[in-house]
Parts: structure tokens; sequence; C-alpha cells
């Protein structure tokens, strides 16, 4: 079981691994083993995660939801396939810890006693500022 929070794990028959070629560095081998990995778990079907993570990964996820609900995370940073997999298997369990994590409500506030003085002693003054502009009638 791979533990994302005490009270949560997933399975690792729910996830499913595929090797690609790899961009980018990779010397003699670039051409010819795939090392690179593309990780696909099921997001949406998965029954180890509760109702309320599932819908924070989502919003995580982004564009590597596609829309079948499949989370894909494909991880070309090193260049052996080894540290490929660890590397797309710790983004994840990152991304499922982001999304068990409860937001903080806000709560809302309103503006001190002070910050209210001081709005109105700059209007006041304001006002005055143009008073004093005017011209007085029968002054033209």
């Amino acid at each position: 079981m791979i533990e994302i929070t005490p009270g949560i794990a997933l399975d690792p028959r729910e996830i499913t691994e595929s090797f690609i070629r790899s961009p980018g560095p990779g010397g003699q081998n670039v051409n010819k083993v795939a090392t690179a990995v593309q990780l696909r778990f099921d997001l949406r079907g998965s029954p180890s995660l509760p109702a309320a993570v599932r819908a924070r990964a989502e919003g995580l996820a982004g564009r590597r939801l596609t829309k079948d609900g499949v989370l894909v995370i494909t991880a070309a940073r090193f260049r052996s396939q080894e540290r490929n997999r660890e590397d797309a298997l710790a983004r994840l369990v990152a991304l499922l810890r982001e999304a068990a994590q409860r937001p903080t409500p806000r709560r809302p506030t309103r503006p001190g006693l002070g910050v209210k003085r001081r709005r109105l002693d700059d209007k006041t003054r304001r006002g005055a500022v143009k008073k004093l502009r005017r011209t007085k009638p029968g002054e033209d």
C-alpha cells in the first residue's frame, strides 16, 4: 500500500505505468531505451479516495486529468527508468497529499474603527480643499 496520509492509502494495482521514449538528454540510450514513465491513476474510479479529496484532486490536476477522470503524470527528468518511476510516484503522492488537506475557511472581517475614522477624516479634508477652490457668487 502507498500511504498518502494516515487515513488514506492507495493500492499499487490502481496505478498503471507505461514507458515511452524520453525527450532530452540520454547519451547513446536516447533513441533506444524507453526511460520516460507515463503513470496513470483512475482518479474518479478509485475506491481508496474519499469524495472530498477526489474533488479537490480533480481541481489540482488541471490539464493532467483526462475526460474519463484518469490522472496522467509523465516523468522524464532523469536518464534512468527507475528514477523516473520514483519521480512520477512521488508527484502523484504529493498531489494527493495536497488534495487531502482541507482548505481553511475564510472568516469575513470588517474594517476596524481606526480605519473608518481615518477614511472619514480624509474625506473631510478633501472636501475642505475643494470648498476653498470654489468661486464665490458675484466674484467673477
